[in-house]
């Protein structure tokens, strides 16, 4: 069963932010965008490659009103750890939440039961908390902050544009299409 347009289940966690322990819950979610980025695990190669890459990037992502949390079934203590160990990980300024339990992970789909890690899954989440995105990748398939970003545009520009639909390689500014009977077979 699809992910999408659904409601994020309810859960409570702590993580590591801005050098604190803080609870982080579903209701933090709500109001704002938000983009729930899931990794195997902390001291490992190709995550700290994607979460770098995601820091590098925040400034961008929080102008836009869009809060980034990410998610490994590791505990907070490990991400303050790597935090403090890591030149990479040193840069992220968003939280990150620690899913010992595995609770979250698998209200997202994304947990591997056999290694009790998390799949590469990304979540993009509307103010109303309704699941708008979700990508899943293979472990060894590292993600792009950059291409997030882009649909992370098309998904608040649909939101605020009822009846238009971003097309493929979309980016604001772009063309949009109001799909219609008019459109069938013309494109």
């Amino acid at each position: 069963m699809s992910l999408i347009n659904t409601q994020v289940k309810p859960f409570n966690a702590t993580a590591f932010h801005n050098g604190k322990f803080v609870p982080v819950s579903d209701a933090d979610l709500k109001g704002k965008w938000s983009i729930v980025f899931f990794y195997p695990a902390d001291f490992t190669f190709v995550c700290p490659t994607e979460l770098g890459d995601l820091a590098d990037n925040y400034a961008t992502f929080k102008s836009m009103g869009v809060e980034i949390y990410g998610v490994s079934t590791d505990t907070h203590f490990t991400h303050k750890a790597w935090h403090d160990t890591s030149e990479t990980i040193s840069k992220i300024q968003y939280p990150m939440i620690g899913d010992p339990t595995g609770a979250i992970t698998r209200n997202f789909g994304v947990m591997i039961e056999e290694e009790g890690l998390a799949l590469r899954g990304t979540f993009v989440i509307n103010p109303e908390g309704q699941i708008k995105l979700c990508e899943i990748h293979d472990n060894g398939i590292g993600r792009d902050a950059k291409e997030l970003l882009r649909k992370v545009q098309a998904a608040q520009y649909v939101a605020s544009h009822p009846g238009e639909v971003c097309p493929a390689k979309w980016t604001p500014g772009a063309e949009t299409l109001a799909p219609s009977l008019d459109l069938v077979g013309k494109i």
